[in-house]
């Protein structure tokens, strides 16, 4: 294996966190069973607070960011894997405590490691990510929890967001009917593309007056937002209504009642993408390829090359992105 390009993110004599393009070599990568010739990865939220520093999401420096990957296997001691197979690997330690996906060679444990399934090619993979994978955690979860699209509207918090706008082309795919919330009035129209019925205007809802029960809406809630919207998810949830916890965009804290949990009996489900293990991963992966794989990913999809990387995170940072960032790196 030859030296190599990869996106390192360290820390200067200030203790200020930078990242860069460097010059890699094999016995650089940590340790891990399976070798893997990056082809793509991608871009989201969680990459960009690690890569300038504005959120403390790196464990140990230096470290290759990016916690998506996927391309070919080169070398594997692990039975599973031979070379020439096409591989996923995503979350775990990836790119936040370990060299991660922002490199031409990538080397993790095969515990990691999800074969590409039938129905997926490595682009399609790394337009989903962490991101697609946890919407689409986030709707297995609820099913088995009961939600169906007869029990009634599904809303969708952040909805412009990565993780937001495939939940919602996944979900009306499935047939259900689906209401975007979001705080971005001009965006009407490209979720109403993904499959939005309704569009709901955040300006429309006085957080501050919501009570600890409001008029029942929504069978099941995708939240990717937290704070005063989580609240406000949860005080108009139907009767047995399922909640997906996704995301904290606006905060991790709650200011809330146990009346929706205990006179509707609404469930609050909590998804962990990031450590998620099998079979479950694997479970999600084929549904991503099968019936859960969004129908507009192309469309809300943009492609850069790896040496654009650096100049990517700011528009990340600003919210000045919708939809996915695919990263090529060695296709």
């Amino acid at each position: 294996m030859n030296p190599f390009k990869a996106f390192v993110i360290d820390q200067d004599e200030n203790r200020k966190v930078v990242g860069g393009m460097r010059t890699m070599s094999a016995d650089q990568l940590d340790a891990g069973e399976v070798t893997i010739r990056v082809h793509y990865s991608s871009i989201n939220y969680k990459d960009a607070l690690a890569a300038t520093g504005a959120g403390k999401i790196i464990r140990r420096f230096p470290c290759v960011g990016g916690i998506d990957l996927c391309g070919e296997v080169v070398d594997s001691a692990d039975a599973r894997f031979r070379p020439g197979d096409k591989v996923i690997a995503t979350s775990f330690d990836i790119g936040v405590a370990h060299h991660g996906g922002y490199a031409e060679y990538a080397r993790v444990p095969a515990g990691w490691v999800v074969p590409l399934p039938a129905g997926l090619d490595l682009f399609e993979a790394m337009a989903l990510g962490t991101a697609g994978f946890t919407a689409a955690l986030g709707i297995v979860r609820m099913e088995d929890n009961g939600l169906a699209p007869a029990n009634g509207p599904v809303v969708v918090t952040g909805a412009t967001g990565g993780v937001g706008a495939l939940a919602i082309d996944m979900l009306a795919q499935l047939g259900y009917h689906v209401v975007a919330l979001t705080g971005k009035d001009a965006e009407a129209d490209y979720l109403k593309m993904l499959g939005a019925a309704e569009i709901l205007p955040r300006s429309s809802i006085d957080f501050d007056k919501v009570r600890p029960l409001e008029a029942a809406r929504w069978a099941g809630a995708v939240d990717n937002v937290g704070g005063q919207i989580l609240h406000w998810v949860l005080a108009t949830m139907k009767q047995a209504g399922t909640v997906a916890s996704i995301g904290n965009a606006a905060s991790f804290n709650v200011d809330t009642t146990v009346f929706p949990l205990i006179l509707r009996g609404v469930s609050l489900l909590g998804v962990d993408s990031g450590y998620m293990g099998f079979p479950t991963r694997q479970r999600v992966w084929e549904r991503l390829a099968t019936d859960l794989k969004p129908r507009h990913l192309a469309a809300i999809t943009r492609t850069i090359d790896f040496d654009a990387l650096p100049g990517a995170f700011d528009d990340f940072i600003h919210g000045r992105v919708k939809g996915r960032t695919v990263v090529r790196i060695g296709a």
